[in-house]
């Protein structure tokens, strides 16, 4: 089925590239060159996919716009002092009707594959603060892309070694909460994950569209004996591994903190 396919880019980093390899397999693309140029767009409904990936200088340049599409990346503060590299990865609108899992899995895979190999470099990234969006329907072999996607830029920015660290199961066992127990894999509701990744830390929001869960029923994390519990046992080892844990009232919302664990150069 041929999807359309909307690539925001103001440095032609993904755009040539990956417009190309899209058009060759049937799919329709529309490039743009800046977040104003899709603002005045209007409705983002009609695209099954909205790539974002911009570079940002000050925090009204991803200001919320009222009414607007929630498809394009908003970010609230940025300190003057920072530089923000945004990119984001949204299908939220994906047409339902021969709804394809294999074929949105490869649309994700090629825009992250491309993404690692020839974007995200390492001298260009290291001073960086990177803020990565995902709305996606709720799809386990997605969330498995996203994650190695994840763990690779943690990796590259010097938050911590995977080989020497449990974040890898802390947003595994997030991704599949979401989806499993939050959306019940209905693929009509998304999961939205955000990641805000500095040397120093790693920020990662991940929301999804369910009823959510009462917080306060969580045994407590710090006691020893929880570990051994089959109930609840994901959320345990997410207050285990991370640094800071927080939900939201509803509970249908996951905010976690793991801090750098590395020497840092002066």
């Amino acid at each position: 089925m041929q999807r359309r396919i909307l690539i925001i880019d103001d440095h032609d980093d993904l755009a040539s590239a990956l417009g190309e390899v899209f058009s060759h397999v049937g799919h329709e693309v529309r490039v743009l060159e800046s977040r104003d140029e899709a603002i005045s767009l209007g409705n983002l409904d009609s695209f099954d996919v909205v790539i974002s990936d911009l570079d940002v200088e000050a925090a009204a340049d991803l200001a919320p716009c009222e009414g607007m599409d929630t498809c394009l990346p908003h970010i609230s503060q940025v300190d003057d002092h920072d530089k923000l590299k945004a990119f984001k990865l949204c299908a939220a609108m994906y047409r339902q009707e021969g709804f394809v899992e294999e074929e949105l899995r490869q649309i994700v895979a090629t825009v992250l594959d491309y993404k690692i190999r020839f974007i995200d470099k390492d001298d260009e990234v290291q001073h960086l603060i990177e803020h990565i969006e995902f709305e996606l329907p709720s799809v386990i072999s997605l969330m498995h892309i996203v994650l190695e996607y994840l763990m690779k830029r943690v990796e590259m920015l010097g938050v911590v070694k995977p080989e020497q660290s449990n974040l890898f199961v802390a947003l595994d066992e997030a991704f599949v909460n979401a989806v499993k127990h939050g959306n019940k894999f209905d693929t009509t509701k998304t999961v939205r994950i955000v990641a805000e990744i500095s040397p120093l830390e790693a920020k990662f929001t991940i929301e999804d569209q369910g009823d959510g869960f009462d917080v306060n029923s969580i045994p407590d994390p710090l006691d020893p004996e929880n570990l051994f519990k089959t109930s609840g046992r994901g959320v345990l080892f997410i207050y285990n591994i991370m640094d800071e844990v927080k939900y939201n009232d509803r509970g249908n919302r996951l905010t976690m903190v793991k801090r750098t664990d590395m020497p840092t150069t002066n």
